[in-house]
């Protein structure tokens, strides 16, 4: 009979049926009893002789798979868990195709040391062993790119300013300009800047690092210098300035401090214009390092600081307006600083 006219739980039953008889059968006995069951089950001869001799069972039992054979041991693991980080945490696809470059460099420069045996391992093992490897690796390590919300940043609000604030001499936008040419390795100058989003009146400070402490012993220097009370600062999101220490001074000094959206550049759009339009057209766009540079920056800010303030008229944009298939950008009178302060 065909294989495929006998359904498995019928051949089930029927091998439990003949298989006690089957092994307790003399010899010719158990010849007649596999032809008949080859007969009807459809099994092959080998088959059928191995199902007759195996162990007794009630039915009730399951099968049971044999756990697969550990082919990468925990050495090949913790050596991929390495390289994984060093990858910026690739996928395992991607680190697979990295790993021939990959591991001569962390041996050449001293954080990995493998034996010629598990650097074969390494080498060979595909991408989809590579992410099982690296399951438990990726379930405990999270989400990298997590920005961590702290608690000072909970207790600075985001500043959105209104129509009002705009035109009334309130708060500075303040913010960070680097100095380090090509590349941001290193020591380099950094140029604290601040402008009054009414006045447009602008500060700058030279810095020779990039700290909490500098920063507030800056803010410090340009508020003694202001013709105006400083009532709030508005900074970005950056770490220099969302800190303890700078929340602490204004809160001391009933500043209040505000910060921008993350990534929203245009919440910050004055600082950002004043960064071109007067530290990098001053300082320009080198790299600048050194306790001389630092006091020949301050020097110069300090003389263009006059220049800027008192002598640079510009407009401000009132509104635009849609006119057929143009817009027509609507400005104000051409005023320096210091006249719109003492207006």
């Amino acid at each position: 009979m065909s294989n495929a006219l006998l359904p498995m739980d019928t051949r089930r039953q029927l091998l439990r049926a003949l298989k006690t008889r089957y092994q307790a059968a003399s010899k010719s006995e158990k010849t007649r009893i596999l032809e008949e069951f080859i007969l009807i089950s459809g099994y092959q001869r080998k088959s059928a002789i191995r199902l007759l001799n195996g162990a007794v069972t009630n039915g009730s039992q399951q099968r049971r798979s044999a756990p697969a054979r550990s082919v990468y041991g925990a050495a090949v693991q913790q050596a991929l868990i390495v390289l994984w980080e060093a990858s910026d945490r690739l996928c395992g696809k991607r680190l697979k195709a990295l790993l021939p470059q990959l591991i001569p460099a962390m041996e050449k420069h001293g954080h990995l040391c493998l034996n010629p045996a598990l650097r074969e391992q390494l080498l060979k093992v595909s991408a989809s062993s590579i992410d099982r490897l690296l399951k438990n690796a990726h379930a405990t390590a999270g989400k990298k790119r997590n920005r961590v919300v702290n608690r000072v940043s909970k207790s600075i609000p985001v500043r959105m300013f209104t129509e009002h604030e705009r035109h009334s001499p309130r708060f500075m936008e303040m913010d960070l300009v680097a100095h380090c040419g090509r590349h941001l390795s290193g020591t380099f100058l950094w140029t604290l800047s601040l402008t009054d989003i009414a006045s447009w009146w602008t500060e700058c400070v030279a810095l020779p690092a990039r700290n909490a402490e500098l920063i507030i012993r800056a803010v410090d220097k340009v508020q003694k210098s202001l013709p105006f009370p400083l009532p709030g600062l508005d900074v970005d999101n950056g770490a220099e300035f969302i800190n303890e220490a700078l929340f602490e001074y204004c809160s001391a000094r009933c500043i209040a401090l505000t910060r921008s959206r993350p990534y929203r550049k245009n919440d910050q759009a004055w600082i950002e214009q004043k960064n071109g339009s007067v530290v990098r057209k001053l300082a320009g766009y080198g790299r600048l390092d050194g306790e001389p540079a630092v006091k020949a920056m301050n020097q110069m800010y300090m003389a263009n600081r006059l220049f800027i303030n008192f002598f640079q008229p510009s407009s401000k944009l009132l509104d635009t307006q849609r006119i057929g298939g143009k817009t027509v950008c609507r400005h104000d009178a051409l005023k320096t600083p210091y006249n719109r302060l003492i207006e």
